[in-house]
């Protein structure tokens, strides 16, 4: 079964896309949806990576709460921002922060969860792995920033893969 669908929910989610694109039920459609959903996973195998070690799906749980709800929360403080960014304008800083991660999972993993939040924004990543400046829209307290960043994000990422 591996051989033939090598990612079965990718091919799931691909045939349920092309026939939601079509908007068809037709026999041709559901044949080339089908084909696509075979195809697409076979010719992609070679640029999969491998997969990482998810070590603990407890603390994995975990960080997709928090990551939910700092999007929220994140999500109305720069909102809160704009509004206000004529009386208090923003203190918009580059952040430098020491990583400990090394795992290439964990850290493509911290990339999507500082894209995903608002008022971060991943900038550079140093060649070593071992900083990662990140620019922050609002920003008081550095330290403190750094230290919250590190122990919601990067530490349970290291749990997770490391």
């Amino acid at each position: 079964m591996k051989r033939w669908l090598p990612s079965p929910w990718l091919s799931l989610g691909l045939f349920g896309g092309w026939l939601l694109l079509t908007r068809s039920f037709g026999i041709g459609q559901v044949l080339l949806g089908l084909g696509v959903a075979v195809a697409m996973p076979l010719l992609m195998r070679p640029l999969r990576p491998t997969p990482g070690p998810l070590r603990r799906l407890d603390v994995l749980a975990r960080l997709i709460a928090r990551v939910g709800l700092h999007v929220l929360t994140s999500a109305l403080q720069v909102g809160v921002g704009v509004v206000r960014a004529r009386r208090h304008p923003p203190r918009g800083v580059f952040v430098v922060l020491p990583l400990e991660l090394r795992d290439p999972h964990a850290l493509a993993a911290l990339a999507m969860i500082t894209t995903v939040i608002p008022g971060t924004v991943w900038s550079e990543l140093a060649p070593d792995s071992s900083a990662l400046l990140l620019h922050v829209f609002d920003l008081d307290d550095e330290a403190a920033f750094i230290a919250k960043f590190s122990a919601d994000y990067v530490h349970p990422l290291k749990e997770i893969f490391e």
